[in-house]
């Protein structure tokens, strides 16, 4: 479980075909390798993924076909930035939302509007997840912990504060750019009620 607060911009130093479709990934990350083990979960992009080596500094993943299908992580390379948050601890304040790391689908940015110090972003989302998306609710796009500004059939917005901007990979967005998109536990299950209610 995360929290939607980044805690370290890292970096994919490689990317490595395997087996099977799989694929391996080493990513840059010396705040969240600092007290990491084999099989920890960390989220990159908001994906939550398993140590499978440590190297240094850097840390590798394997990214089976059914992650690289459902995520964005099929369009990165080597250089790209990513958010990387370590699993939450209990006990620790929760200043995000609850975050799964359990990618629902993959958004594009469609325009983002200066506000001086501040800037909107509005992303494209595929139709079965506009039920879950709610004016003031909370959203992870690439895992960062977000409140939803405006909501329209295909699509939401959000408001970035300088230090969401200068932290996240969100503040190098173009437009037309993918991101992986969460939506709230919270949504997910009240629907879910719901619709075990009607069928009732």
């Amino acid at each position: 479980m995360f929290t939607g607060i980044i805690e370290e911009l890292g970096e994919i130093t490689q990317i490595t075909p395997a087996a099977g479709g799989e694929v391996r990934v080493r990513i840059r990350g010396p705040l969240v390798t600092s007290d990491a083990r084999l099989g920890d979960s960390i989220a990159v992009n908001g994906a939550c993924l398993t140590v499978a080596e440590l190297i240094g500094d850097e840390f590798e993943i394997e990214a089976v076909p059914e992650t690289m299908r459902r995520t964005a992580l099929g369009e990165l390379k080597a250089g790209s930035p990513v958010n990387l948050e370590r699993a939450m601890i209990a006990g620790a304040r929760l200043d995000g939302h609850i975050v799964q790391g359990h990618v629902d689908g993959v958004g594009r940015l469609r325009s983002r509007t200066s506000g001086g110090r501040w800037e909107e972003l509005v992303f494209e989302h595929a139709p079965e997840l506009a039920r879950f998306i709610a004016e003031k609710g909370s959203i992870a796009v690439n895992g960062t912990s977000l409140t939803v500004t405006t909501v329209t059939a295909d699509s939401f917005g959000v408001a970035l504060i300088p230090l969401t901007l200068e932290r996240t990979t969100l503040g190098g967005l173009a437009v037309g750019d993918p991101v992986n998109l969460e939506i709230d536990v919270i949504a997910r299950y009240v629907a879910r009620l719901h619709e075990t209610e009607v069928a009732a």
